[in-house]
């Protein structure tokens, strides 16, 4: 079986180092916060490139922490990507904010044209996802928000990594979320989350909303969370952060593999951008007839995933939304999507049998 991801593998590679780090957690008895979390987090910034890095407990939190700290009024409405995991959008109505559905361009990034006719004072940020790994188009979405007035905020969970003109994704906007969830490219061992900013009373205040309101123990400023990243999960994680740009240079290799091998089949496959990094986070090619080639694939022992198979505004949890969505891209590309195997865990011999016994499916020589 070729697996979609190997986690178990990629422990074995840094084994004796994630070792050490959990059972030197484990005897200063250091579990939440501490020193530990605290090198992460500034370890994470200078690896971004941002001002600050707040480590909370995951991903969906993060964003959550930000729209809350961000103080909009109620009523207000967020601008989310139609394709994405429901995080980015029910992170939105969580915090008692409006949706407001945005289309993809076929690069699966934000279509900010498929929303301009719905602005007006109601709607105060544009949630950016950075999907599959690839950098959205930033300087076409700092134009438009700067044009309405709007806060920009990247959720950047799939793109530790990824460059935009040479600059790090989550370094553009107001502040940017990272999950750490262990199949990301940077992954912990459990759930793990973090925010990025340079603004310095935005990062005290997402901070204290992370950490029950408070700087001191018991001086609560107002009523927050609890959402803290744990010591065992920064530990894990200051470990595996040296080695992820390798990671992501094995990622590019099998990639731009994919790219060459398969670019005499019928599928869509996934562009290269010059100004934008990937990170490869998934691999996603569509094709019409993706049941019965994920069918065959799995036959043949190679584990495919689908990322997202229902587009956000189709899903029951948002029947109550009236926007018109019916004629995006992204709500008719769900039924077409399909991720290939990509990871550090693959050899070259992998890739070439999964390119083979794909061009087989589609008769291709």
């Amino acid at each position: 079986m070729i697996k979609f991801l190997d986690l178990y593998s990629q422990y074995q590679t840094i084994k004796s180092q994630i070792d050490a780090a959990i059972e030197d957690v484990i005897v200063h008895s250091a579990y939440i916060g501490g020193e530990r979390v605290k090198k992460f987090e500034k370890e994470f910034a200078a690896y971004i490139g941002a001002k600050h890095c707040i480590g909370v407990a995951n991903g969906t939190d993060a964003i959550e922490i930000v729209l809350k700290a961000a103080d909009f009024p109620k009523g207000s409405k967020i601008i989310v990507p139609a394709n994405s995991f429901i995080a980015t959008s029910e992170a939105v109505s969580n915090v008692g904010f409006e949706i407001l559905f945005a289309d993809v361009k076929d690069d699966y990034t934000i279509d900010v044209k498929s929303i301009e006719h719905l602005i007006d004072e109601t709607v105060k940020a544009v949630i950016c996802v950075h999907l599959y790994g690839l950098p959205c188009n930033m300087d076409e979405i700092l134009k438009f928000c700067h044009n309405h007035s709007l806060a920009l905020f990247e959720d950047s969970s799939q793109a530790h990594g990824a460059e935009y003109n040479g600059q790090k994704i989550g370094t553009f906007g107001s502040a940017a979320t990272f999950s750490f969830y262990p199949g990301k490219n940077l992954g912990a061992f459990g759930d793990g989350g973090a925010i990025t900013t340079d603004d310095d009373d935005l990062a005290k205040k997402m901070r204290m909303h992370a950490n029950h309101g408070r700087i001191d123990k018991y001086d609560h400023e107002f009523e927050g969370r609890n959402s803290r990243l744990d010591a065992l999960q920064a530990a894990v994680l200051s470990v595996k952060l040296p080695y992820l740009d390798g990671w992501l240079a094995k990622r590019d290799i099998i990639a731009h593999f994919y790219l060459n091998e398969l670019s005499a089949t019928p599928l869509v496959l996934p562009k290269i951008h010059g100004n934008r990094k990937q990170a490869w986070h998934l691999f996603v090619v569509r094709t019409e007839k993706r049941e019965t080639l994920k069918e065959f694939l799995t036959e043949q022992g190679i584990e495919t995933g689908i990322h997202y198979p229902i587009a956000l505004p189709k899903l029951k949890a948002y029947t109550h939304i009236t926007q018109k969505t019916k004629n995006f891209f992204a709500c008719n590309v769900d039924r077409e999507i399909l991720s290939l195997p990509i990871g550090e865990h693959l050899s070259i011999a992998d890739v070439i049998f999964i390119c083979e016994k794909i061009k087989q499916f589609f008769g291709v020589q």
